[in-house]
């Protein structure tokens, strides 16, 4: 219903206003138009109130029909001293409105779709985000009314997608997050946007959710204090030190003096930023980042900074916290799921906050060939001095099948057990360029509220990855990823399963490089 009652009572509109402005000196027949108009403007304004579509969508077609009318009887007026000449220029424009414009006026809402449509459209797949289904880039001097067209025919609302401070170092800012609604043809609507001139690529925005599992902590090694020589009780439950010989960085890192105090970012859930073991260590880009509900970005920022030598809690490889701060950027909801747009978006809030390596223990099967935006983001991150390190995943598969693990650039993070085997649910990196490994399994660290728990997953290894880099980066602020992985390879030691999972980091032994 509506779909018709839009058009047809802008239209009207159109005319009765047109109308009365002509005839605004003839007291009856003004009188007349105007009542016609303010009915058809009522019908009008009913049917777009009435319409399906989010209001971020609704109000913008808004204002195209306001200025249409505020313009058209305007510039009518100029013939208004010869009437015939005014009729005719009014037919002209109400004929070209109804063969050129009311076809867009029609299909300005999705209720244009015709029954049969509804019921033979395929939605879209799950694992999208329901609120933005697609990513799709503009190309270079193009503009998004360049596809208005197929937005409007579908009822699709198109916003910015991403938020680069550097709008000139990324193609990011031409993305555009596309929402479909639920009654029309997924695969049909992508077809169509992807055949447009105007559109260089596109790709599904698809979901991440977090699968970490928490467990009890290995029984916990007496005397481990003595070796490596701090105070914090926990690192008896810190099994991941022995295998990573972190009493050898210890010695290390009493003869090296940082050259600046690298900023590890934790791109997650969100950090509680007043965990006792924590705050000395954390810095704050977003108060909103400060909290952490679902306990794993805090988890992760433990394991990378923990602040050791304290008497509380766990530590970390920076034993006088001189080298290394940790900070949060919240990609994730406090359920522990997020989207492609939200994780690039958090990408680029790191890079441009100053972060020298982001951690990210996050991700998702994938369904495109290519990813495309989390390529760009990546190369972003890396003009800004940003090193990027990814969970492999805890699906027991390839990790090429996930992203962002399987993204061209990253530093990918395998866990491996107690008995340094790849970790049962760990993802492989064999397939991929630049893989390492770190302990994933019964991971001691930071949870909310001042507290501790054991977790498994190679979101616990990748933090100890990002760790290690950040107390690199404080040593060579000018190092790149590529430099970085050459370093952790050539001195990490084999696992049972190198070829799976990489070689295990040893942190002694990569610092010494410098």
């Amino acid at each position: 219903m509506f779909s018709s009652l839009y058009p047809v009572s802008f239209i009207l509109s159109l005319a009765a206003l047109s109308g009365w402005f002509f005839f605004r000196d003839n007291e009856q027949r003004s009188d007349f138009l105007r009542k016609i108009f303010l009915a058809s403007f009522a019908a009008f304004g009913i049917s777009w109130f009435m319409a399906q579509g989010q209001w971020a969508y609704k109000f913008p077609m808004l204002l195209r029909e306001l200025l249409v009318l505020g313009v058209l009887p305007v510039v009518l007026s100029i013939f208004r001293k010869n009437k015939w000449a005014y009729i005719v220029a009014l037919l002209g424009v109400l004929t070209g409105l109804r063969f050129f414009y009311f076809e867009n006026l029609k299909n300005t809402f999705p209720q244009a779709v015709v029954a049969e449509q509804k019921m033979t459209a395929t939605p879209a797949p799950s694992g999208l985000d329901p609120n933005g289904e697609l990513l799709i880039e503009i190309k270079e001097g193009a503009q998004i009314a360049d596809i208005q067209a197929i937005l409007s025919k579908y009822g699709l609302v198109a916003l910015p997608a991403f938020k680069p401070n550097d709008a000139a170092a990324t193609d990011l800012d031409d993305y555009f997050v596309v929402d479909v609604p639920a009654v029309q043809d997924f695969p049909k609507v992508k077809k169509e946007l992807t055949e447009l001139a105007a559109v260089e690529w596109l790709e599904e925005n698809e979901q991440v959710s977090l699968s970490p599992m928490e467990v009890e902590p290995m029984r916990p090694t007496p005397g481990v204090n003595k070796k490596f020589g701090i105070n914090d009780p926990g690192l008896a439950n810190l099994w991941g030190f022995e295998a990573m010989k972190v009493d050898e960085l210890y010695a290390v890192l009493k003869d090296k003096k940082p050259k600046k105090r690298a900023l590890i970012a934790i791109l997650d859930t969100g950090v509680d930023a007043n965990h006792e073991d924590l705050k000395a260590n954390f810095t704050s880009t977003k108060s909103g980042y400060d909290t952490d509900r679902a306990g794993h970005g805090t988890h992760c920022a433990g394991i990378a900074a923990a602040v050791s030598n304290n008497g509380v809690g766990v530590a970390s490889f920076s034993q006088t916290n001189d080298f290394v701060q940790v900070t949060s950027v919240k990609v994730l909801s406090d359920g522990g799921s997020g989207t492609q747009q939200s994780i690039i978006n958090g990408i680029l809030e790191a890079a441009d906050k100053g972060a020298d390596v982001l951690s990210l223990s996050l991700g998702g099967l994938s369904s495109d060939s290519r990813q495309r935006a989390y390529q760009k983001a990546l190369e972003y991150a890396n003009k800004k001095g940003c090193i990027v390190v990814v969970a492999a995943g805890n699906s027991n598969r390839n990790a090429k099948e996930f992203v962002p693990a399987n993204v061209d650039g990253v530093i990918t993070v395998s866990a491996v057990d107690t008995v340094l085997g790849r970790a049962s649910f760990s993802n492989m990196v064999s397939d991929l360029k630049m893989g390492v490994a770190a302990p994933g399994v019964k991971i001691y660290s930071t949870i909310p509220g001042s507290n501790y728990s054991a977790m498994n997953g190679t979101s616990m290894a990748t933090p100890y990855v990002a760790g290690l880099l950040g107390l690199m980066k404080s040593l060579n602020p000018d190092l790149t990823t590529k430099e970085a992985y050459k370093i952790l390879n050539e001195t990490g030691e084999e696992t049972k399963n190198t070829k799976e999972t990489g070689r295990l980091i040893q942190p002694g032994a990569a610092v010494a490089e410098f």
